[in-house]
């Protein structure tokens, strides 16, 4: 399925707000509507995010006036900061706008400056596809037959070009004809499990089964869950790893019930620069996202609401970490030195 296209004069987006009642795509002209997209979680997920943000980027360069070097620069260097400041957590987002820039500043003719833009915006999102599908035959190899797999938010084709990263690993275990099934956690307040994870996976014909967050411990304790697989949306040079919130909770449980916590994040998701999480910014969005549910309020007026959308899950409560560039075993004595090598 397409999450995002580049369409030369426009960036089409799947509205992931209307799924899954509506199957809808957004075509925009005008880079600060794709800002806009990316805040209001039209388009979600770290390795979406990078993508979105850079043909953002590109259609900016396209639609700018101005014919002095200089003052062009200025601009594009503006909407970067623009886009930087969408979503702060997922390094994704500051990966594709460092790749972007590092063109606007190389560059010395403004119609070099748009072509290349465009260029590289379309191989980010060309090379995101490639690295899932590796990561995802990398991660085949940790799954059996006949598991029973739990995913928490959304980390399939949604979240990025088109594959998925926790999702990856379960597609190329499906198309590679292992028995399996998915449980996934419905994920308040955004419901991504719910509304997107399942989603797809229906779509595939892959058997998934929805439980609310506060069942994932019940399950585990019976015994149904095999193995734990999330995405990440930044990981820490210590193996730290921020992801949805209740991703934490989950690995807390996975260890008490020896079930193995596996992390699958691209090599563009991998911060050098953040030595753990306590160091990684969490993102706060708004409170009606809590208070309300599809425009009906649940929470009384007046009551305080707390809205993180990340947490982070420590290194020592993760079995591996799986990238296109291998796995990475045992995070809590590794980090993430050994794949940066590679």
């Amino acid at each position: 399925m397409d999450t995002i296209k580049w369409q030369g004069e426009a960036v089409l987006i799947l509205d992931q707000r209307l799924l899954p009642e509506q199957e809808k795509y957004n075509s925009y002209k005008n880079y600060k509507e794709v800002v806009n997209a990316i805040k209001e979680m039209q388009i979600r997920g770290a390795p979406a995010i990078g993508v979105a943000a850079a043909m953002g980027i590109a259609l900016a360069a396209k639609n700018l006036e101005s014919n002095d070097l200089k003052n062009f620069k200025d601009q594009l260097k503006n909407i970067l900061d623009v886009f930087a400041a969408t979503r702060p957590t997922a390094v994704n987002l500051f990966w594709a706008i460092n790749r972007m820039k590092v063109i606007i500043e190389k560059e010395n003719f403004i119609p070099e400056i748009v072509k290349s833009l465009e260029k590289e915006a379309v191989e980010i999102y060309e090379e995101d596809l490639r690295v899932n599908k590796k990561l995802g035959q990398n991660g085949n190899n940790l799954i059996k037959d006949e598991d029973i797999i739990l995913t928490h938010c959304n980390a399939g084709a949604l979240a990025t070009a088109g594959y998925g990263t926790a999702l990856g690993v379960i597609r190329a275990a499906w198309e590679s004809k292992k028995k399996i099934e998915v449980y996934a956690c419905e994920t308040r307040p955004f419901l991504q499990g719910a509304r997107l994870t399942a989603w797809e996976l229906y779509k595939d014909k892959i058997p998934t089964t929805v439980i609310t967050d506060n069942m994932a411990g019940y399950f585990m304790r019976l015994g149904l869950i095999k193995k734990v697989i999330v995405g990440a949306d930044r990981v820490a040079f210590n193996g730290d790893t921020a992801n949805k919130i209740g991703t934490y909770s989950l690995s807390v449980l996975a260890k008490e019930h020896n079930i193995p916590f596996y992390v699958a994040a691209p090599f563009s998701t991998l911060d050098s620069k953040i030595k753990s999480g306590e160091d990684i910014v969490i993102e706060e969005r708004d409170i009606e996202e809590v208070a309300y549910l599809k425009g009906q309020q649940i929470v009384p007026e007046g009551v305080m609401i707390k809205n993180p959308s990340f947490d982070v899950t420590p290194a020592k409560n993760i079995t591996a970490i799986i990238t296109e560039k291998g796995i990475i075993e045992n995070p809590k004595d590794n980090g993430i030195e050994w794949v940066l090598g590679n």
